[in-house]
């Protein structure tokens, strides 16, 4: 999948990944990977500016936590991130219901 197909909702993604509990770095582009099927591999130079900027937005927390006798930070989301989350969502079933209505083959009907 091209890089530009993923601009605009990285910060929706990373908010889904982190939904279920807090995860450190890895574990999230590992989670993203997983539930893309292996189509999307995030790098670590996208991932971890855009988890510093949706932390200083308020939308996640971090802090330190043990993973495998070893420090890591962990990212978790706050209740703004929660409410961004699902407006990300609901904007995101729009915009495909929109652009697959326009990309169907079969044209719309519309009340005459």
């Amino acid at each position: 999948m091209r890089a530009d197909a993923v601009r605009g909702h990285l910060d929706a993604m990373l908010l889904a990944v982190l939904e279920p509990g807090p995860r450190h770095g890895y574990a999230i582009i590992t989670a993203v990977q997983r539930r893309s099927g292996g189509t999307l591999e995030l790098r670590t130079g996208t991932v971890y500016p855009a988890l510093n900027r949706l932390e200083r937005l308020g939308l996640l927390r971090s802090r330190w936590q043990p993973v495998a006798d070893r420090p890591r930070r962990c990212y978790e989301l706050t209740e703004a991130g929660r409410r961004s989350l699902a407006d990300a969502r609901s904007t995101w079933q729009e915009f495909t219901a929109t652009v697959g209505a326009v990309l169907d083959l079969a044209p719309a009907r519309h009340a005459t």
